[in-house]
C-alpha cells in the first residue's frame, strides 16, 4: 500500500506544473485553430441555402431540384449530386473536385474556370454548358452529354469519355491528352486551331467531317482506330485507313 502510494505520488503534477501543462494545451489548441486546420466536414454547412461561396464539401445533395442556383466560387468538393437538377446554375470558378454527378443535369449551366477534376459523372447532362477553361482532369464521364457545350480551353487530360457526345460542342484549344475517347462522338464539333490528342485512345471515335489538320498529338495508329470519312481532314503525314467510313454505331 505504501509503495503504491509512493509510486503514484511521483507521477502527480505539482499545482504549478499542472497550470503550466494546461497552458501548453490551450496554446496548442489556439495555434491549431489559427492555422485553419479543421476538417472539411466540420467547416461545411450542409443545411445552408445555395449562394455564392457556399461550402457544401462532402455533403449529400442527391436528387434535389437546384436549377438556377447561384453557386459561383463555391466549395463543392466531394459533394454528392447524383440525379440532382442543376440546370442553368452558376458554377463559375466553383470547385467540384471528386464530386458525384452521376445522372445529374448541368444543362445550360455556367461553369467557366470550374474544377471538375476526378468527378464521377456517368450519364451526366452537360449539354449547352459554358465550361471554358474548366478542368475535367481524370474524371469519369462515360456517356456524358456535352452537346452544344462551350468548352474552349477545357482540359480533359486522362478523362474517361467512352461514348460521350460532343455534337455541336465548341472545342477550340481543348485538351484530350491521354483521355479515353472510345466510341465518343466528336462529329459535328466546332473548333478552330489545334486540339490536343496526345496519346488519347480513339477506338471507334467518330470524327466524320472534322478538320483535324491542326490537331496535335495525333498518330497514324490513332487514326487507324478511329471512324472518319472522306470529309475528315488529317494533319500532314497521316492518311485515312481503307476501312473508312465505319458502319453506324447501333448503341
Amino acid at each position: 500500500m505504501g509503495l503504491r502510494a509512493t509510486i503514484s505520488a511521483k507521477h502527480l503534477d505539482t499545482p504549478g506544473e499542472a497550470v503550466k501543462r494546461r497552458g501548453r494545451i490551450v496554446a496548442f489548441l489556439v495555434a491549431v485553430a489559427a492555422s485553419g486546420f479543421t476538417s472539411g466536414a466540420a467547416a461545411a454547412d450542409c443545411k445552408s441555402l445555395p449562394g455564392p461561396g457556399t461550402d457544401w464539401q462532402n455533403c449529400n445533395k442527391r436528387q434535389l431540384m437546384l436549377g438556377g442556383s447561384d453557386l459561383k466560387g463555391s466549395n463543392l468538393v466531394d459533394t454528392d449530386f447524383a440525379s440532382t437538377d442543376l440546370n442553368g446554375s452558376d458554377l463559375t470558378a466553383t470547385n467540384l473536385e471528386k464530386s458525384t454527378l452521376v445522372r445529374a443535369s448541368l444543362a445550360g449551366a455556367r461553369a467557366d474556370k470550374a474544377n471538375f477534376s476526378r468527378v464521377e459523372a456517368y450519364r451526366g447532362d452537360f449539354s449547352g454548358i459554358s465550361a471554358e477553361g474548366a478542368l475535367f482532369v481524370s474524371s469519369e464521364l462515360q456517356r456524358a452529354d456535352f452537346a452544344g457545350a462551350r468548352l474552349t480551353g477545357a482540359d480533359f487530360e486522362k478523362a474517361e469519355l467512352g461514348r460521350a457526345n460532343f455534337d455541336r460542342a465548341v472545342l477550340t484549344g481543348t485538351r484530350f491528352s491521354v483521355a479515353n475517347l472510345s466510341r465518343a462522338v466528336l462529329s459535328g464539333a466546332l473548333f478552330e486551331g489545334p486540339i490536343d490528342f496526345d496519346r488519347a485512345f480513339l477506338f471507334l471515335t467518330r470524327i466524320e467531317g472534322l478538320d483535324l489538320s491542326a490537331a496535335t498529338g495525333l498518330t497514324q495508329d490513332q487514326i487507324d482506330l478511329a471512324c472518319g470519312d472522306a470529309a475528315t481532314k488529317l494533319p500532314v503525314g497521316l492518311t485515312a485507313p481503307s476501312k473508312w467510313p465505319c458502319p453506324p454505331d447501333d448503341d
